[in-house]
């Protein structure tokens, strides 16, 4: 897995700047890509020089412009390292101790059960986790994650439908929301995805209240850039 650009072509700025000026964007679009080894790390990117969470890590993306990359070693929550590829999950974790203790589940079985759903890579898959504000992307991204109402979140949802219909099948639980439902399940199925933000994430990464969480794939973009003007400014359209 290169940092190869995709071979269709996507201008990112031109992008980023249709998805902020339609749906008047607090922040940017991010772009995610992971990193299987410290060689497939595009030079002049720099490590990020502090250990936080993924969720503050897509949030310096997309409030500060930053552009790094975070081995292993730079994520703080390990629930998000191991759904990202990173580390092993830990035993509290994998037996429903960690969140039944937080108080998020009746049992620590229901807890067991939650868990065995969490959306992740391998481990080991991951050497580092990329980061980018999309409109300044240096790395072709796989993910893009955007934060947003939820009344943009409506329309990025009919964008997606706009060109061959169906239904959007969100998958979340409430937990791991931006890094396993919003970027690890987003990469693994090729498939956006809404989530509703969690309490760690609204907790350390700037997630309002008034605000959710999408993921989707990068080959994407260019249709939802697309379909978004004629969506919002359908006769139907609030």
């Amino acid at each position: 897995m290169s940092n190869e650009p995709m071979k269709i072509p996507v201008n990112y700025g031109e992008a980023a700047e249709a998805l902020k000026s339609i749906l008047g964007l607090k922040g940017s679009p991010v772009a995610i890509r992971f990193a299987p080894t410290k060689a497939d790390i595009p030079a002049g990117i720099p490590e990020l020089d502090k250990t936080i969470r993924h969720c503050s890590m897509v949030n310096l993306a997309r409030m500060e412009g930053k552009i790094f990359y975070a081995p292993a070693s730079r994520h703080e929550c390990n629930g998000g390292a191991w759904s990202l590829g990173l580390k092993e999950i830990t035993q509290t974790l994998k037996n429903g101790e960690f969140y039944f203790k937080l108080g998020k589940f009746d049992s620590d079985a229901a807890c067991k059960r939650t868990i065995e759903r969490i959306p992740h890579l391998d481990t080991g898959e991951t050497y580092a986790t990329l980061y980018a504000p999309l409109e300044t992307t240096p790395f072709s991204p796989q993910v893009i994650v955007i934060v947003t109402t939820p009344r943009n979140m409506l329309k990025l949802a009919q964008s997606t439908l706009f060109r061959l219909g169906g239904r959007i099948c969100a998958e979340f639980a409430g937990i791991q929301s931006v890094c396993a439902d919003a970027t690890a399940q987003t990469y693994l199925s090729g498939q956006p995805n809404f989530s509703m933000g969690c309490d760690g994430s609204r907790k350390y990464s700037g997630i309002g209240d008034d605000e959710m969480v999408m993921g989707f794939p990068a080959e994407m973009l260019p249709e939802l850039v697309t379909a978004l003007p004629i969506v919002t400014g359908a006769a139907g359209s609030k």
